[in-house]
């Protein structure tokens, strides 16, 4: 190996390895940290994070990048250069001190959002988030843009994707479903088999432990624990760190919480082990991600097989609350649609208009057209408008999501991409694997894990998220596998015609 290809690999595995180390702190920031220890974390991560920047923008690596891809050894080598240059050139477009800044900003905006959602007073968290808001556009401006700031972060999470085609897919999809909900809204009839019912935390946890068994999610290279807001974080596929989240008075918080972060477990616990330490071990997208953990918990989660497999053992956890509930009846209410001020509650109807409300408030808010101190407005107004509906509080209304004091602007339409590139590969398994869902009726979850981990997690970034999809599935970034996934599953259970 020459000079160049050595030090390129061993530069690209330190920087591994740092963000291993970043995303530990980051986990543990939401969920033992003490609270006299924000400030501190805050400083930490800053300086790794600006270490991490350093090590990553530095002249050499231009030089060792350019040397390695005038004569690539091999399509992996290829696809690293071309990963570690894409990230290159954006953080070297963006100052030092500016990645600090971000950091601190970040740690004092998580901080205010929890004193805000604590006393239900956004006006806790406005200034903090003004902040963020303030060096994200210096960051965009930074990084450079035609025209429309969003386009450089959503570039972040989604490569390739501009806003000029993100909104139009977004726009169709609330078209389509803005009259499904006005035909499902309050399905089934009649009350809720699961409203009023305590289910004690102790037992939804073991159940949710047990439920991540099943699913094949290894807990000896990982483990699962509880925050405000469930997500998955770790630092390394050995060791993947999932959170949920447990209401006595709501079962599915912590069922589909669990199953969605298992999704994103399976995925960060499959890539090949020859690429845990280089870029080719992660997706290629976050939407590509989110397509995992919303293909499991909603696909499969909230199926009926799922829970033919899987019912009795819920009713063995919870005899005095399911013991005379019926698998139909259970399953309706999971598949509950109406209309809620909460996206991580929302069926999968009415979810992907919450999508549309938070990303067009975020092209708002970068734009300038909208400030922090007149956002929970903006997002009653929205809420009105795409659900029906206005939240009671600012907790259940603009404060209900963490995405913002993490200063994710650009992540959310990452879920809805996830819903429809999840329906695409489900449509693509099926025909690959004809006894799939028979299986998953007898609690083998193997063969759809199976087929995901070869043909989506193995493969990790060595293609862009749509090329891989269109790959696997014959098609690219549609709505028309989510719709008719939507119409078919629904139009059975309801006995309508949508």
């Amino acid at each position: 190996m020459d000079v160049s290809r050595e030090a390129l690999l061993g530069r690209m595995r330190e920087l591994k390895d740092l963000s291993g180390i970043i995303g530990l702190a980051t986990w543990d920031q939401e969920t033992y940290l003490p609270p006299k220890a924000e400030a501190a974390r805050a400083a930490q991560l800053s300086t790794l994070q600006g270490l991490y920047h350093e090590r990553l923008v530095a002249p050499e690596v231009a030089d060792w990048l350019a040397r390695v891809g005038a004569a690539p050894q091999s399509d992996d080598e290829r696809a690293m250069v071309r990963l570690l240059s894409r990230e290159r050139d954006r953080a070297v477009r963006v100052p030092v001190d500016l990645v600090r800044a971000l950091a601190e900003a970040q740690g004092a905006a998580l901080t205010a959002w929890r004193v805000a959602r604590e006393g239900r007073d956004f006006a806790a968290f406005a200034p903090a988030l003004q902040r963020l808001l303030s060096l994200r556009r210096e960051q965009a401006d930074a990084i450079g843009h035609e025209g429309e700031r969003y386009d450089a972060l959503l570039a972040g999470f989604e490569p390739g994707l501009s806003t000029a085609r993100l909104m139009p897919v977004l726009h169709a999809l609330r078209d389509q479903l803005v009259p499904l909900v006005q035909a499902l809204d309050g399905w089934p009839p009649g009350p809720d088999v699961l409203a009023g019912l305590r289910f004690p935390a102790d037992a939804q946890w073991r159940f949710t432990v047990e439920l991540l068994g099943r699913l094949g999610f290894d807990l000896e290279a990982g483990r699962q624990d509880k925050a405000v807001h469930p997500f998955t974080g770790g630092t390394h596929p050995t060791d993947v760190r999932l959170t949920t989240r447990i209401s006595e008075e709501n079962l599915s918080a912590a069922l589909f919480s669990t199953i969605h972060e298992c999704g994103h477990g399976l995925y960060e616990q499959g890539f090949r082990p020859e690429d845990h330490r280089s870029v080719l071990a992660q997706a290629p997208s976050m939407g590509l991600h989110e397509s995992q953990s919303r293909l499991w918990e909603n696909l499969v989660g909230r199926s009926l097989p799922f829970w033919k497999a899987l019912y009795p053992r819920a009713q063995a956890s919870f005899p005095s609350q399911l013991g005379t509930v019926s698998l139909e009846a259970f399953h309706a209410a999971l598949n509950r649609v109406a209309r809620s001020p909460i996206r991580v509650e929302a069926d999968e109807v009415t979810y992907n208009l919450h999508i549309v409300l938070r990303t067009e408030l975020e092209l708002e808010l970068l734009r300038g057209n909208l400030a922090a101190a007149d956002l929970p407005a903006a997002w009653n107004a929205a809420s009105q408008q795409l659900l029906g509906l206005q939240p009671q509080d600012d907790v259940k209304g603009v404060l209900q999501d963490i995405h913002w004091a993490w200063g994710e602007l650009g992540y959310f339409p990452t879920y809805a991409l996830g819903n429809l590139y999840a329906a695409s590969l489900l449509r693509a398994c099926e025909a690959a694997v004809p006894g799939v869902w028979e299986a998953i009726a007898a609690g083998d979850f193997l063969p759809l894990r199976s087929w995901l981990r070869t043909h989506v997690h193995a493969e990790g970034a060595r293609l862009d998220a749509e090329d891989l999809v269109r790959k696997v599935t014959g098609t690219g970034l549609t709505d028309v596998d989510f719709v008719a996934y939507l119409r078919r599953k629904y139009g059975a259970l309801s006995g309508r015609s949508l």
